[in-house]
């Protein structure tokens, strides 16, 4: 009952949902966003949990590629690529994060690697068009990695911390799937 009253609630506020309206650029700004979006804390955290079925430094390589695929999408968006089904395509990264949790998919390590590098991608696209129009957009980018990062080493640590419990890992998958299935309304 918990976890349903949980999850009613973070369907509930408006904030909740992704990239209109950031309130200013900077790095503090940068840092504070992706905790304000549930794309962003769904898809990051998916991720982490993912990548902890590698252990070690292989979770953190996979960790390693999906900032360089925000990075590199920040950089295709900040040239101007948009394009028309961006938050679709942010959405359906989201919920395939999730749903590999969920379904305890095991992939290659470079497979896994290149599948989060991907998923940041469309993150990094929509944030990277953003950017030439802030004021302080390198502090904005490096808060905003980091935040991500922080995002990522957490769902790590729960799924290092869910390590043998695969029942409740994939429980926590579906319940992520729930919600990121959820952004396709908004």
């Amino acid at each position: 009952m918990k976890i349903l009253v949980g999850i009613l609630a973070m369907l509930l506020p408006a904030m909740a949902w992704a990239h209109p309206g950031h309130g200013g650029s900077g790095f503090v700004n940068g840092l504070a966003h992706p905790f304000s979006g549930l794309d962003h804390i769904l898809g990051m955290f998916a991720v982490g949990v993912w990548a902890a079925r590698n252990g070690g430094a292989k979770g953190g390589f996979v960790l390693a590629a999906f900032l360089g695929g925000m990075l590199a999408g920040g950089l295709i968006g900040m040239d101007g690529m948009l394009p028309s089904f961006l938050e679709s395509a942010v959405a359906a990264s989201v919920l395939a994060s999730a749903l590999l949790v969920a379904l305890a998919v095991r992939l290659p390590l470079q497979a896994q690697a290149a599948a989060a590098a991907f998923f940041a991608l469309w993150h990094g696209i929509a944030h990277g068009s953003e950017l030439p129009a802030m004021a302080a957009p390198l502090g904005y980018a490096c808060g905003f990695l980091l935040a991500t990062a922080l995002l990522l080493a957490g769902g790590m640590i729960v799924g290092k911390l869910l390590r043998g419990r695969e029942r409740d890992r994939r429980f926590l998958g579906a319940g992520m799937a729930a919600l990121a299935a959820s952004l396709f309304w908004v």
